[in-house]
């Protein structure tokens, strides 16, 4: 391995743009109209072989809204078969009871968005009625399961008791409550172009993320950067290519790079640097947010 090139240690598989909520915020933009993209399921299942040849050692599934992908419990034991941990990031609103028993029968991993101890304010944010009660259903369910799972807190707007949501999350048991500010991708960037100032600055640097359409790019935020498409190019390939060389080091310059004071709690960035790449439970550092202890909601468990 030549020193341009990383190991390539955890993937997050977006297999869907579908969403049942519609969050203002969404990095992603997905919605009630999005799509499964053009990835089949054996296009999964040859990504997820190719991760594992690669010596990839994590994988997160994530959406859109994952659980409404019909054949995530087919992608999940497939992964499972091939050595790979696993996480699934999930508004945890719909979740089929097939799901329950792949998740603990191939030791799933679970992580979810949380907004408010508020129904009211936690709706409002996704858009969906209902979503606070199922969502926080499903956590005490999950937990009483022995499903480890962790929390994110994104302050969305200023009046939201995020410091009570973390709160209620703990309360219920939940050991790892992290939070993140909004980061202008998606919808949330307003119209706006997004730009890599707004990364975290440590992307595909051990980690990529491969889209419903084939897309990979260095992290589930960075979307704007293509860094080719495994329809066309094998991963390897497009890890180890002089275009994933040059987005690094654009990345890694627009954000001057130093080693973090302290790790921020986990939220939807499992796997950044300067400490490698965490498994999915453990959570991650943003060198812009670590040094200020205000910007933390919760502490690291």
């Amino acid at each position: 391995m030549s020193a341009a090139q990383k190991p390539l240690k955890f993937a997050w598989l977006e297999v869907t743009g579908f969403c049942n909520e519609h969050c203002d915020h969404c990095y992603a933009d997905s919605s009630p109209q999005g799509t499964h993209g053009t990835m089949t399921v054996d296009d999964w299942k040859s990504a997820i072989d190719q991760l594992a040849d690669i010596g990839a050692r994590d994988v997160q599934f994530i959406g859109g809204e994952p659980t409404l992908y019909p054949y995530l419990h087919e992608l999940i034991s497939y992964a499972h078969g091939a050595g790979l941990a696993i996480e699934v990031f999930s508004n945890l609103t719909y979740v089929r009871e097939h799901l329950w028993d792949v998740f603990t029968r191939c030791g799933v991993k679970l992580a979810t968005s949380y907004y408010s101890d508020s129904a009211q304010d936690h709706d409002k944010v996704t858009n969906l009625r209902g979503s606070h009660r199922r969502t926080r259903a499903n956590i005490k369910k999950a937990l009483s399961l022995g499903i480890p799972l962790r929390g994110g807190v994104v302050a969305v707007h200023t009046q939201q008791r995020v410091h009570e949501a973390a709160e209620d999350l703990t309360t219920l048991g939940v050991q790892h409550v992290g939070g993140d500010r909004t980061r202008a991708f998606g919808r949330a960037s307003r119209g706006a172009n997004s730009t890599v100032d707004d990364l975290c600055g440590y992307c595909a640097l051990g980690q990529c993320a491969i889209g419903p359409d084939g897309s990979v790019w260095p992290c589930v935020l960075g979307r704007f950067i293509t860094l080719g498409n495994i329809h066309e190019t094998p991963l390897a390939e497009i890890w180890n290519s002089p275009r994933t060389t040059e987005a690094r080091a654009e990345i890694a310059a627009a954000q001057g790079l130093r080693p973090a004071q302290a790790c921020t709690p986990p939220q939807f960035l499992p796997s950044c640097q300067p400490c490698g790449p965490c498994v999915p439970s453990v959570g991650h550092c943003d060198p812009q947010e670590a040094s200020s202890a205000e910007a933390t909601i919760g502490a690291p468990a």
